[in-house]
């Protein structure tokens, strides 16, 4: 195989594997790292979470009521919710509407505060949530959608 050929397989061997990559679309969360719990604490998690430029997503407390609210929510397991802290929302106005509309846009942080069960399983394991969320431009809005987060953790 000469050097060309061998060039071409892994051009195309790149371009099926980008092909099979999944979209993220609209809405990016960032791959949770993993969170390690000593004994006595109670961690915070943070987050990431990044819009596509011209898009944002009503906030957790939507100023209308049949806007579908930003929320974050977790399975119970080694941790529990102690709370929910979301960014503050801007207001924005928007010609669809008559009054401006509470959103999040661009590059932002959810956090939440989590309390130790009550006896933890040691060791390693996951917690999963879902992000639930409805992206808006500023001439439409795309179905509501859901994205599962695993969150990786350590009970020490």
């Amino acid at each position: 195989m000469n050097c060309f050929s061998r060039i071409a397989g892994i051009a195309l061997c790149a371009a099926a594997a980008f092909a099979q990559a999944p979209s993220s679309g609209v809405l990016t969360v960032t791959e949770p790292a993993k969170l390690i719990v000593k004994r006595t604490e109670n961690p915070a998690f943070e987050l990431k979470v990044s819009l596509r430029p011209g898009y944002h997503a009503n906030s957790n407390t939507p100023t209308e009521e049949y806007l579908i609210p930003f929320k974050l929510t977790w399975e119970p397991g080694a941790l529990e919710v102690a709370e929910v802290v979301y960014p503050k929302p801007k207001l924005e106005k928007y010609d669809f509407t008559d009054k401006p509309i509470s959103v999040f846009g661009g590059e932002f942080s959810v956090v939440t505060k989590f309390k130790r069960a009550a006896n933890p399983a040691l060791g390693p394991g996951y917690i999963t949530g879902k992000l639930r969320y409805q992206a808006c431009n500023d001439k439409m809005c795309l179905p509501p959608k859901s994205v599962e987060i695993r969150l990786p953790i350590l009970m020490q």
